[in-house]
């Protein structure tokens, strides 16, 4: 990781911790769960040598950015704050910056092309699209519904529950567990099918090395500020009440695995091919489905991302 630079900005009243490198426009990186700015490191690399500045944050409650204590405060408004001062202190000139998101940074990317159109210049997201809002369903409920008490959504609501049940089966466990082959269904005392005293084998995309940077960095921290955004879906939902309806006008590109949890999700396909989602998101260029690619994509298919990503910012200098 030679030559990725370091510190801490304070924002949005708490310390953020950045990677950065390059020069030029900046793209800012937003990762997902559970993750942190580690994910990004080949895209870091590249594109900074393409002539772009990479900044990539790690999430309020993730890895050395501040972990705030009471769920309340990881709601979509809580973390976009965050976000949009940290805009305006990489890019003080301009405060508008590319960005880049995935699975949970994705939605961020969405959401702050919603409140805040004036920071950013164009948008590539990664895994997940845009999700209409149901004005009567909410979304805990509808996972739920559909997936049963057993999904993953379901069992991160209860504040302490399932951090104990991770604790039982140790961070490097569950973190392997994630980053090799997301787990959709954690039923109690099963959560990750294999028996605990089976070695848990990487996929070929991640190192050991790599994986023990996350696992050192989770073993810090635990996963109550990531599970946090979770515990705010519904107050999202509550919160974001006079978006509903309104339309992403960032130029954007959207690119998924076709063995992508998301992409499997009742109605997705439809959504993404079939209109629903270029009506939501009018100045949508491209969808880009990757075949036989995972969750991960960034990591599982490094050059192609950064050649995706790097295509599409060209065009708005």
């Amino acid at each position: 990781m030679e030559g990725i630079e370091h510190r801490m900005v304070k924002v949005n009243g708490i310390n953020i911790h950045i990677a950065e490198k390059g020069e030029g426009p900046v793209i800012l990186f937003l990762h997902g769960f559970p993750e942190l700015w580690y994910s990004w490191r080949h895209q870091i690399l590249a594109l900074s040598s393409m002539g772009y500045r990479a900044v990539a944050p790690d999430l309020r409650g993730y890895g050395d950015s501040d972990a705030p204590d009471s769920v309340e405060s990881y709601t979509c408004f809580h973390v976009i704050g965050d976000l949009v001062e940290l805009i305006n202190v990489v890019d003080p000139d301009e405060g508008k910056v590319f960005v880049v998101g995935h699975d949970w940074g994705a939605i961020l990317g969405w959401y702050l092309c919603m409140f805040r159109p004036d920071k950013v210049k164009a948008l590539v997201n990664l895994s997940v699209p845009f999700l209409r809002f149901h004005p009567e369903i909410k979304p805990v409920g509808f996972w739920k519904s559909y997936y049963g008490s057993d999904h993953y959504i379901s069992r991160f609501q209860e504040y302490g529950e399932i951090e104990g049940e991770f604790a039982e089966i140790g961070v490097e466990r569950v973190l392997k567990g994630y980053l090799s082959d997301f787990p959709v269904s954690l039923p109690k005392g099963k959560l990750f099918k294999r028996p605990l005293d089976e070695e848990n084998t990487l996929p070929c995309w991640l190192s050991e090395e790599e994986a023990n940077y996350y696992v050192t960095k989770f073993q810090k921290t635990g996963f109550t500020g990531p599970l946090n955004f979770y515990r705010n879906l519904n107050r999202n939902w509550e919160l974001l009440k006079p978006w509903v309806g309104s339309k992403i006008k960032t130029p954007a590109k959207f690119i998924m695995g076709d063995k992508d949890l998301v992409y499997g999700v009742p109605g997705m396909k439809d959504y993404i091919h079939n209109g629903g989602f270029q009506e939501d998101v009018p100045s949508l260029q491209q969808v880009v489905v990757m075949e036989g690619v995972g969750h991960f994509i960034n990591m599982e298919k490094p050059d192609e991302i950064n050649q995706y990503i790097y295509d599409f910012f060209t065009q708005f200098h």
